[in-house]
């Protein structure tokens, strides 16, 4: 005697996930009983399963009650490309569509662009950094020279030092002496001798 036969169900998505790196890769999980088959579609045309073509490769795994598919995309789609992924038996269809959109693309002209705004930025912050850093180092440098400038100037207004240096000093500034010669006012006679 056979066991009880299993219960049917319509196709169902129970997983469906997609990624992107250096391809495109969408993944769809249907469960039903019959196991159900999946069909990708791209803008409205069908796409081979284990199709392998120059932009696009689809590859499927059947295990009862299961049916695994994934498309890969190895250019980017034009823009708005539906792509649907259907799973169906013929107790029912399930299907999911994506709706694909580009990225845009960067010119080098824009890359360059936001590469020197970004150094700039960098550039200011790693500037200001350094300065917070050395400004305790600058108003000591600048304190130092300020209190020796005020030192002087204290010292030159302090009738203390002021007197000493005074003391110090002779009242008349001491010149060279000169020496003259001056002619003599006497008359001296040389008489002769006997």
């Amino acid at each position: 005697m056979a066991g009880p036969l299993p219960q049917l169900a319509p196709a169902r998505l129970l997983y469906s996930s997609c990624s992107l790196e250096k391809t495109l890769q969408c993944s769809c999980s249907f469960h039903g009983i019959p196991t159900p088959s999946v069909q990708w579609w791209m803008g409205g045309t069908p796409v081979g399963v284990n199709n392998t073509d120059g932009s696009l490769q689809v590859t499927s795994t059947i295990i009862a009650p299961w049916a695994n598919s994934t498309i890969s995309l190895t250019e980017q789609p034009r823009m708005s490309t539906r792509l649907l992924c259907k799973g169906k038996n013929k107790n029912g269809t399930h299907a999911l569509s994506i709706l694909l959109i580009p990225r845009e693309r960067s010119s080098p002209g824009k890359t360059f662009i936001n590469g020197l705004i970004q150094g700039l930025v960098y550039g200011a912050i790693a500037t200001a950094l350094l300065f917070l850093c050395f400004t305790p180092l600058i108003m000591k440098y600048i304190r130092m020279k300020l209190s020796k400038k005020v030192a002087v100037v204290k010292a030159t207004n302090n009738p203390k030092v002021r007197a000493s240096q005074e003391a110090k000093m002779p009242l008349k500034p001491q010149e060279p002496e000169k020496s003259t010669v001056s002619p003599s006012s006497e008359k001296q006679i040389l008489h002769p001798l006997p």
